[in-house]
């Protein structure tokens, strides 16, 4: 006998299916009609194929023949990016293997990589959300020579694995596998990194201390050690199927990692529609992988980025996600990891702990994974609970870990951490919002305190250098949605909460911006939408204004009398429209989605 589905899980997986129904069907339809063509290269003319190979040298034999499946690398290398720098050699190496197996690859195109890391409180980062959409486009550029018969995906970080799933969403009727670069090695642990930025925010130490401290943790190739963004986006990919199995956190520039990355060129070659294994992502994709993603998502203690990509990826399917989904799926998903910033660990004493594939093995087994989907590596996402070795130079994959190695870091779900996953929806006459809770500590998840309202979060540094905070606050920094500004991050703010929360003061951030995966141990109501840009009710907020954020019961309300009459302020936002690139996306912010549903302008 099998093991009993979890009644949560199957209940919100049947709610999305119900939702999704007309969405996913036209988009099943869609990819039908391309997979109907059948492969490519064979209805390109003469000259069409003579530009597509005039500079592939050995390999123009090969692709002239119709049944030599070819393979298409879209890539996000550059050299400035440390997660990105290892993809510089990834095409000479799946070329090389994809030769060795009778196929031929070629780099489709490349796609901007931007780092919050260093635009973190800087202009450009009101240019990183819509990054997203820009790398799905440019992706989809590379694809439309229409000449491939399989992806590889090369991207890691923050905007870049969603942006690159919603092209290999759109060009469902090919498979599509993402290649990782993993994180690089553990350098000064992160929270001394942390007690190092709150020592400098408060005055305690000076710029060469805190540059010391920078430099020592972020100081090699690779995704950085946190568990933020990029190595949420890891987990991801393995949880819903796209990686694969254990090649998330494998560090850079090791015999394994090389290995996998060629097996992944093989792998590309014998799923396509000229084999016996066809994958298409379309089918891959489903509405349970998304369901497997969330509940990876939660119990993980993963970034609250994820929550706002996840429902753009998924309309590129057809499927269509909502915050209640996330709220319910992380009510019955167990926290079993303790990953910085929801503990001292790094993701290498992660993954050396029995990492995804205990994780992945475990939630299975207690009926809280859909173990029937299908993946880039086989049928069932149990496979992803296997680990790869490399033995006398040749890949293979055994059994993984049924045990934690260190029950500090990974617990089982029998035992874990919190009984419910990192992530709670907050609503009330405020609006719709969510809270990364695995990394707030219970006696700060509720808060009833006199507002502070602030447009930017320059101000809000400033108020707290000139030592205005003087007793229990809560920030309100709106007009930080996407069509505002974009969406930046608001990290900036951590270590002056972290401050006031440190001196004993009750502080909570709500925004309808957004934080990243490294948001800290300080209550923060974020995503709020409707945004303040198009009219939410965040809007009409006053200084002074009695509110309550509670993350145990999910309420965001405002107390004041007449709040609920006011008129909304409409600021001038004329100040975020010009400057390092920012009038390029003025239609972006025109014309994107609620963050609810993802802030996308292109799904």
């Amino acid at each position: 006998m099998g093991t009993t589905m979890n009644d949560v899980v199957l209940k919100v997986t049947d709610r999305i299916i119900e939702r999704s129904a007309g969405t996913r069907g036209r988009y099943l339809d869609k990819i039908k009609a391309a997979q109907d063509a059948g492969v490519k290269r064979a209805h390109l003319s003469c000259g069409n194929q003579a530009h597509a190979y005039a500079a592939m040298e050995q390999d123009k034999d090969r692709l002239v023949a119709e049944n030599a499946p070819n393979i298409g690398i879209v890539t996000a290398y550059n050299d400035m990016l440390s997660a990105h720098q290892p993809f510089k050699d990834y095409p000479d190496q799946i070329k090389a293997a994809a030769r060795e197996a009778g196929g031929t690859a070629q780099v489709a195109g490349g796609v901007p990589a931007m780092c919050d890391g260093v635009t973190q409180g800087q202009i450009g980062m009101e240019l990183s959300l819509f990054s997203r959409d820009v790398i799905a486009l440019a992706a989809g550029v590379a694809l439309s020579h229409n000449t491939f018969d399989s992806a590889l995906y090369l991207g890691v970080c923050d905007k870049i694995v969603p942006g690159l799933v919603i092209a290999a969403a759109t060009f469902g009727h090919i498979p599509g596998l993402f290649v990782p670069a993993g994180p690089m090695t553990s350098g000064l642990p992160n929270d001394e990194k942390s007690k190092v930025r709150q020592q400098f925010a408060s005055g305690e130490i000076g710029r060469d201390q805190l540059m010391a401290a920078e430099m020592a943790s972020y100081h090699g190739p690779g995704t950085c050690t946190f568990y933020g963004t990029a190595n949420s986006n890891q987990m991801l990919m393995e949880f819903m199927g796209l990686h694969l199995p254990g090649a998330s956190f494998v560090t850079p520039g090791t015999p394994l990692r090389d290995a996998l990355t060629k097996e992944a060129a093989r792998r590309a070659l014998a799923i396509t529609a000229q084999g016996n294994d066809y994958r298409p992502v379309s089918e891959v994709l489903d509405e349970k992988a998304f369901v497997n993603g969330i509940i990876g998502l939660m119990a993980t203690g993963g970034s609250t980025n994820l929550v706002l990509h996840l429902p753009a990826m998924a309309r590129a399917a057809g499927v269509l996600l909502d915050i209640e989904d996330f709220n319910d799926l992380s009510s019955v998903t167990p926290l079993m990891a303790k990953v910085y910033p929801n503990g001292l660990a790094d993701v290498n004493h992660f993954h050396a702990a029995g990492g995804l594939a205990y994780m992945i093995g475990d939630l299975l087994d207690q009926g809280i994974l859909h173990d029937e989907v299908r993946t880039m590596a086989g049928d069932g996402l149990s496979i992803y609970s296997s680990e790869p070795k490399l033995t006398d130079g040749v890949l293979t994959w055994g059994t993984g870990p049924t045990e934690s190695q260190n029950d500090k870091i990974l617990r089982p779900a029998s035992d874990p951490f919190q009984s419910s996953g990192g992530l709670r929806e907050l609503k009330g006459n405020m609006g719709r919002a969510v809270m990364k809770v695995s990394a707030v500590a219970p006696e700060h998840r509720v808060i009833e305190a006199k507002a502070r309202v602030f447009h930017t979060q320059d101000a809000v540094k400033d108020a707290f250098k000139a030592g205005e905070f003087t007793e229990d606050t809560v920030i309100v920094v709106r007009f930080q949605g996407p069509k505002s500004n974009g969406m930046p991050e608001l990290h900036g703010l951590t270590p002056a909460l972290s401050v006031l929360q440190g001196r004993g003061l009750k502080v909570a951030l709500v925004t309808d911006g957004r934080m990243s995966g490294a948001s800290g141990k300080v209550p923060a109501a974020i995503h709020l939408s409707p945004e303040a840009a198009d009219g939410g009710a965040i809007a009409c907020v006053q200084d002074g204004d009695l509110l309550r954020v509670n993350a145990e019961t999910g309420s965001l309300e405002v107390l004041s009398e007449g709040f609920d009459i006011r008129t909304p302020v409409s600021p001038d936002l004329s100040s975020n429209e010009e400057g390092l690139g920012r009038e390029l996306f003025t239609a972006f912010r025109q014309h994107c989605g609620p963050s609810s549903e993802g802030g996308a302008l292109i799904v």
